[in-house]
Protein backbone atom coordinates (compact mmCIF):
# COMPACT_ATOMS: atom_id res chain seq x y z
CA UNK A 1 0.00 0.00 0.00
CA UNK A 2 1.83 3.16 -1.29
CA UNK A 3 1.78 6.21 1.14
CA UNK A 4 -0.79 8.22 -0.66
CA UNK A 5 -3.62 5.51 -0.13
CA UNK A 6 -2.98 5.39 3.67
CA UNK A 7 -2.68 9.25 3.71
CA UNK A 8 -5.96 9.02 1.78
CA UNK A 9 -7.56 6.17 4.09
CA UNK A 10 -6.73 8.60 7.11
CA UNK A 11 -8.33 11.34 5.56
CA UNK A 12 -11.24 9.56 5.54
CA UNK A 13 -11.09 9.32 8.92
CA UNK A 14 -10.87 12.41 9.96
CA UNK A 15 -13.97 13.10 7.77
CA UNK A 16 -16.06 10.22 9.00
CA UNK A 17 -15.11 10.45 12.56
CA UNK A 18 -17.07 13.54 13.28
CA UNK A 19 -19.59 13.37 10.84
CA UNK A 20 -20.52 10.51 12.84
CA UNK A 21 -20.19 12.12 16.29
CA UNK A 22 -22.01 15.16 14.63
CA UNK A 23 -24.84 13.11 13.81
CA UNK A 24 -24.94 11.35 16.78
CA UNK A 25 -25.31 14.05 18.52
CA UNK A 26 -28.15 15.66 16.77
CA UNK A 27 -29.48 12.82 16.47
CA UNK A 28 -29.29 10.59 20.04
CA UNK A 29 -28.62 13.36 22.27
CA UNK A 30 -29.56 11.13 24.80
CA UNK A 31 -26.84 8.29 24.17
CA UNK A 32 -24.15 9.98 22.56
CA UNK A 33 -22.52 12.27 25.05
CA UNK A 34 -21.24 8.94 27.38
CA UNK A 35 -18.16 8.28 25.54
CA UNK A 36 -17.60 12.42 25.46
CA UNK A 37 -15.72 12.26 29.42
CA UNK A 38 -17.69 14.91 31.21
CA UNK A 39 -20.48 14.29 33.56
CA UNK A 40 -23.40 15.37 34.92
CA UNK A 41 -24.21 16.07 31.05
CA UNK A 42 -26.24 19.83 30.34
CA UNK A 43 -30.30 19.93 31.46
CA UNK A 44 -32.44 22.59 30.30
CA UNK A 45 -30.98 25.41 27.69
CA UNK A 46 -27.79 24.16 28.44
CA UNK A 47 -28.30 20.88 26.60
CA UNK A 48 -28.07 22.90 23.13
CA UNK A 49 -24.33 22.55 23.74
CA UNK A 50 -25.38 18.94 21.85
CA UNK A 51 -26.81 20.80 19.01
CA UNK A 52 -23.47 23.18 19.03
CA UNK A 53 -21.37 20.05 18.78
CA UNK A 54 -23.53 18.07 16.72
CA UNK A 55 -23.16 20.77 14.02
CA UNK A 56 -19.34 21.60 14.35
CA UNK A 57 -18.44 18.14 13.96
CA UNK A 58 -20.99 17.80 10.88
CA UNK A 59 -19.30 21.22 9.28
CA UNK A 60 -15.83 19.72 9.64
CA UNK A 61 -16.40 16.99 8.49
CA UNK A 62 -18.38 18.35 5.33
CA UNK A 63 -15.00 20.27 4.58
CA UNK A 64 -12.24 17.63 4.61
CA UNK A 65 -14.62 15.48 2.17
CA UNK A 66 -15.18 18.65 -0.10
CA UNK A 67 -11.37 19.37 0.06
CA UNK A 68 -10.49 15.50 -0.66
CA UNK A 69 -13.51 14.82 -3.41
CA UNK A 70 -11.60 17.85 -5.40
CA UNK A 71 -8.10 16.57 -5.19
CA UNK A 72 -6.99 19.51 -2.91
CA UNK A 73 -4.66 18.09 -0.85
CA UNK A 74 -2.34 20.25 0.59
CA UNK A 75 -5.54 22.47 1.39
CA UNK A 76 -6.86 19.97 2.90
CA UNK A 77 -3.29 19.06 5.17
CA UNK A 78 -3.73 22.80 6.02
CA UNK A 79 -7.42 22.21 7.14
CA UNK A 80 -6.77 18.79 9.08
CA UNK A 81 -3.78 20.58 11.05
CA UNK A 82 -6.19 23.74 11.91
CA UNK A 83 -8.70 21.10 13.53
CA UNK A 84 -6.33 19.03 15.55
CA UNK A 85 -7.03 22.07 18.31
CA UNK A 86 -10.25 20.68 17.88
CA UNK A 87 -9.94 17.48 19.71
CA UNK A 88 -7.18 19.25 22.16
CA UNK A 89 -10.27 21.81 23.12
CA UNK A 90 -12.33 18.57 23.68
CA UNK A 91 -9.64 17.06 26.27
CA UNK A 92 -9.27 20.44 28.07
CA UNK A 93 -13.02 20.63 28.60
CA UNK A 94 -12.90 17.35 30.16
CA UNK A 95 -9.63 17.83 32.25
CA UNK A 96 -11.46 21.20 33.62
CA UNK A 97 -15.20 20.14 33.80
CA UNK A 98 -14.68 16.87 36.04
CA UNK A 99 -13.76 14.28 33.68
CA UNK A 100 -10.82 12.07 33.88
CA UNK A 101 -7.31 12.54 32.96
CA UNK A 102 -7.34 9.10 31.21
CA UNK A 103 -10.85 9.70 29.03
CA UNK A 104 -9.32 13.13 28.23
CA UNK A 105 -5.88 11.03 26.39
CA UNK A 106 -7.55 8.32 25.46
CA UNK A 107 -10.60 9.76 23.52
CA UNK A 108 -9.55 13.18 22.50
CA UNK A 109 -6.11 13.25 22.99
CA UNK A 110 -5.42 10.21 20.82
CA UNK A 111 -7.74 11.53 18.42
CA UNK A 112 -5.56 14.78 17.84
CA UNK A 113 -2.77 12.48 17.60
CA UNK A 114 -4.09 10.49 14.51
CA UNK A 115 -5.25 14.15 12.98
CA UNK A 116 -2.11 15.65 13.12
CA UNK A 117 -0.44 12.79 11.70
CA UNK A 118 -2.54 12.45 8.69
CA UNK A 119 -1.91 16.06 8.54
CA UNK A 120 1.95 15.99 8.33
CA UNK A 121 1.12 12.84 5.88
CA UNK A 122 -0.90 15.47 3.78
CA UNK A 123 1.62 18.18 3.86
CA UNK A 124 4.59 15.90 2.95
CA UNK A 125 3.47 14.15 0.38
CA UNK A 126 5.20 14.46 -2.81
CA UNK A 127 3.60 16.67 -5.37
CA UNK A 128 4.21 14.42 -8.44
CA UNK A 129 1.61 12.27 -6.32
CA UNK A 130 -1.17 14.80 -6.92
CA UNK A 131 -3.02 13.34 -9.66
CA UNK A 132 -5.58 15.75 -9.55
CA UNK A 133 -4.23 19.52 -9.83
CA UNK A 134 -3.94 20.75 -12.53
CA UNK A 135 -0.36 20.32 -14.55
CA UNK A 136 1.22 23.46 -15.40
CA UNK A 137 1.78 24.69 -18.74
CA UNK A 138 5.08 23.60 -19.91
CA UNK A 139 5.40 26.82 -22.89
CA UNK A 140 5.89 30.40 -22.15
CA UNK A 141 2.84 32.24 -21.11
CA UNK A 142 4.12 34.66 -23.80
CA UNK A 143 5.65 34.15 -27.50
CA UNK A 144 9.76 34.46 -27.26
CA UNK A 145 11.22 36.79 -29.61
CA UNK A 146 12.10 35.70 -33.10
CA UNK A 147 15.90 34.99 -32.85
CA UNK A 148 18.44 37.28 -33.93
CA UNK A 149 19.27 37.26 -37.94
Amino acid sequence: MTKQRITTGLALVTGLAPLFFGLNFLLNPGAAPDGFGIEPWPTGNASGYFMVKGVRDVATATIVFILLARGQRRALGWVVLTTTVIPLGDALAVVTHGGTLATAMSVHVSAAALVALTAVLLLTESRSHHACEPSRPTTPSRPLASPPR
